[in-house]
């Protein structure tokens, strides 16, 4: 098994190209089972969730090609099964986006229940009433989802959602373009990664409106073309870098990125101490070779601090100026982490869902094992200011949500590699 082998000390400087966001292109590639036409998609991150991803559409009959350009084709059009196997779904929880597209386009669909980090509950009972309230008649037998569309297909209706649900919003939204009538969903998830859906969808002749407020209207279309996207860039693995930089005391410009998209975490690294510029498409973060003073943050949906990026101030903290408070409110296992940083020296208390983080000068080299994708990029970051070797075992955690990550630290100056 592969291992992360770090010797920590230096500050991050130089400059890195950002990925396309791995949660943006995986609801999107679920989407192109909408239509029968090919559909281009430029800027999908090299991951092991979209391999993943991939492999499942191959298991429905999708056509898949990787151009010369790096972009991927992706043909619907020969969908030979309706079924998501339990083996490819255990593995990714993303893998559940396929059913609101196949039920609304075939009328039919089998998905496994699925899986992915070890975080928390994380119910898909908000999805299937949603299919529900459409016309959708649900069975659950043997750990299958197994969804059928009424005769003449789901039909638009009005969703309240009991809670903010990213991948509800996304299914359902999806359900809901080639539904008869029209759809709205309130309580529905703000983040960027719902734009770029809808802002797919609408580019191949779909009617959504209110893609970034909570209330989602989606009128429903007889059918939709292909076309050619370019997904948005990745914000969590953005601000991942950031962070990693105020920690280490470092400079750094990261390009093909959307500061927008990041602003409650740009946020609390100015209160950290980082002075930060942006323009377009890029953001550059220098602490001047100042060490960060500890924040307080608090977990909760768009536009509120995200949960992605919680285990990263964590570990900030665990080496800045001060006491820190950081309270999860979405997943009730995401801080997990910590009891991993403290075997490096940090000196973290857990009091329920809030971790009181009391800064240390340095931390220090030790094996840690990740536990979910955000928390071994936690320990990356430690491992990046400890004094001496942090070895980081179960990174196939990693593999799933940053592309390249030790290539990209190499550039900025980190003295990183993979072992067997």
């Amino acid at each position: 098994m592969n291992k992360l082998l770090i010797r920590g000390g230096a500050p991050l400087a130089g400059e890195i190209r950002i990925s396309g966001a791995k949660n943006s292109a995986l609801p999107i590639l679920a989407a192109t089972l909408l239509t029968e036409q090919p559909v281009i998609l430029s800027s999908v991150p090299h991951l092991h969730d979209i391999t993943t991803m991939l492999e499942l559409l191959g298991c429905l009959g999708v056509g898949v090609v990787l151009d010369e350009k790096m972009r991927l084709e992706v043909d619907a059009s020969k969908i030979d099964s309706l079924v998501a196997p339990y083996d490819l779904v255990k593995t990714m929880r993303a893998s559940i986006l396929v059913l609101g597209p196949l039920l609304t386009r075939f009328g039919e669909a089998h998905v496994s229940f699925p899986g992915g980090c070890a975080i928390g509950s994380r119910p898909v009972d908000l999805h299937l009433r949603g299919l529900e309230a459409m016309g959708a008649t649900i069975d659950i037998d043997g750990g299958y989802i197994r969804a059928r569309a009424p005769s003449g297909g789901l039909k638009g209706s009005h969703i309240l959602l009991d809670m903010v649900t990213v991948g509800g919003t996304e299914n359902l939204m999806m359900a809901a373009v080639l539904a008869r009538g029209t759809t709205v969903i309130e309580n529905a998830a703000r983040e960027p990664e719902i734009v770029d859906l809808a802002n797919f969808i609408n580019t191949l002749g779909g009617d959504v409106e209110g893609a970034g407020t909570d209330t989602l209207t989606i009128r429903g279309v007889a059918g939709l073309r292909g076309g050619s996207y370019r997904v948005m860039s990745d914000r969590i693995e953005t601000g991942t870098y950031l962070a990693a930089a105020a920690a280490t005391r470092g400079r750094v410009l990261l390009k093909d990125t959307d500061p927008h998209t990041l602003e409650s975490v740009l946020l609390k690294l100015e209160k950290a101490g980082a002075h930060l510029s942006s323009g377009k498409d890029w953001i550059s973060l220098d602490m001047r070779g100042n060490r960060p003073r500890a924040v307080n943050l608090r977990t909760a949906p768009y536009p509120a601090f995200p949960t992605d990026m919680q285990a990263q101030l964590t570990a900030m903290n665990a080496v800045a100026e001060g006491t820190g408070r950081v309270t999860e409110t979405i997943f009730e296992n995401r801080l997990i982490q910590t009891h991993e940083l403290n075997r490096m020296g940090a000196n973290i208390a857990l009091e329920g869902n809030t971790a009181i983080i009391t800064g240390v000068e340095r931390l220090k080299g030790a094996p840690v094992m990740a536990s979910d994708l955000r928390a071994s990029a936690s320990l990356v970051i430690a491992g990046l200011v400890a004094e001496g070797e942090t070895l980081v075992d179960r990174i196939y955690h990693i593999d799933r949500g940053y592309e390249c990550i030790e290539e990209k630290l190499q550039q900025l100056g980190a003295d990183i590699r993979r072992i067997v």
